[in-house]
């Protein structure tokens, strides 16, 4: 079994809700959250002209290939009835996958570590909360380290 993290965001409707209601279905298919981090009021980010977003992190055990995990993500967004309307716009759910063991890769469907993770304080903040030294296979930089760079 396999280590992943997983992060969440949401910016309409019941945002905690929608975050929850999201753990749940992951679990309902396979995959188990083995923790979640607080949830982090955050700015939008790319096109800011929209509501605020809520966003957390979970780490989760799973038996998928990084790839099956996307796709149940993105099975979990649709499920949730996600819309793509435009990029980095509005969104009840927005689940992506950040991290999966140390796995680096990059295909047309799936690219880890996720593309500039360490630029967002939206996925730092939630991951320094339940995993500050877990380290960047590319990087070679704790959580920890790259928030503090954020923050500089």
């Amino acid at each position: 079994m396999a280590i992943a993290y997983v992060a969440l965001g949401s910016n309409l409707g019941d945002k905690k809700k929608n975050l929850q209601r999201a753990l749940m279905l992951l679990m309902q298919q396979g995959v188990d959250v083995l923790q979640v981090s607080g949830y982090f009021a955050t700015e939008p980010y790319g096109v800011t002209d929209q509501p605020q977003f809520l966003n957390a992190v979970c780490k989760v055990r799973t038996n998928l290939e990084p790839v099956a995990l996307l796709r149940t993500l993105l099975a979990t967004e649709l499920a949730m009835g996600r819309v793509r309307l435009r990029h980095w716009g509005e969104r009840n759910i927005d689940l992506d996958l950040l991290l999966y063991e140390n796995v680096v890769m990059q295909t047309p469907e799936l690219t880890l570590p996720h593309p500039d993770m360490q630029n967002r304080d939206f996925v730092l903040l939630p991951l320094l909360d339940i995993a500050p030294e877990l380290e960047h296979p590319l990087l070679h930089k704790t959580v920890r380290e790259m928030a503090a760079e954020l923050n500089k």
